[in-house]
């Protein structure tokens, strides 16, 4: 005699199915965590589009926790005008606190990185910074061609199978000593140690600026040609 089966009886892992075998079960959303200051960014209403539960928290360091990943994200102009006024510095040296960490600099599609506009920023500066961030910093740069191109970046990462990372990074405020060997670490091909021996013999930014051609050879060798030719740098 053939075995009749109840159908409607449940599976022998407590039900969950439905007729033809599909599951009940739905697979949960990707989560991030992104700070609060982050709310009226068009990004969010991309990412809550592309299925990613969001949770709001008032970060210290970074702007968006992904998995395991720490995502520092600029615009264009948020990123040129925190590199003026210094914020980028602390917020780079903060990103350190993460192993896996990297800044997104958003809307390349919309507006010119590079400007060498009378009172912007000089183009080969920019360049200079970037490579800082890149090369002595360990952090990885992304550009993106607008706000839904970062959530589509954004969305990829939160699908990757990583475990979360605990939120214990922390606000680090640079002394102005730091500070100082911040600023001359980020032009090109000055290290630690010839920022140092710089700040050691002038004490000012000012006064490494101003310093003769001379002196700064015969302290820093050939490296004093980065000094020189970035004073005489001009924004035409």
């Amino acid at each position: 005699m053939k075995q009749i089966f109840d159908i409607f009886s449940k599976s022998p892992r407590g039900g969950g199915r439905e007729r033809g075998g599909k599951s009940h079960t739905q697979k949960p959303k990707p989560k991030i965590i992104v700070d609060y200051r982050e709310k009226n960014s068009l990004v969010i209403s991309e990412l809550i589009n592309l299925g990613i539960e969001i949770e709001f928290r008032e970060l210290k360091v970074a702007d968006y926790i992904v998995k395991d990943v720490a995502i520092e994200r600029k615009t264009i102009n948020d990123f040129i005008s925190s590199m003026i006024n210094k914020r980028l510095f602390n917020q780079i040296q903060e990103l350190q606190q993460y192993k896996n960490r990297l800044l997104l600099i958003e809307g390349i599609e919309e507006q010119e990185l590079y400007s060498d506009k009378e009172g912007g920023v000089n183009g080969n500066a920019i360049r200079g910074f970037l490579l800082s961030i890149l090369l002595k910093h360990n952090i990885p740069i992304i550009f993106t061609k607008n706000y839904e191109d970062t959530a589509k970046f954004i969305s990829i990462l939160s699908k990757k199978q990583t475990k979360e990372m605990a939120l214990k990074a922390k606000k680090r405020i640079l002394n102005k000593k730091e500070q100082l060997q911040f600023i001359i670490e980020s032009f090109p091909g000055i290290g630690p140690k010839t920022a140092q021996k710089l700040l050691t013999k002038f004490k000012t930014i000012q006064n490494i600026i101003n310093a003769p051609e001379q002196e700064l050879k015969e302290i820093i060798g050939k490296k004093a040609e980065v000094i020189i030719n970035l004073t005489k740098m001009t924004y035409n």
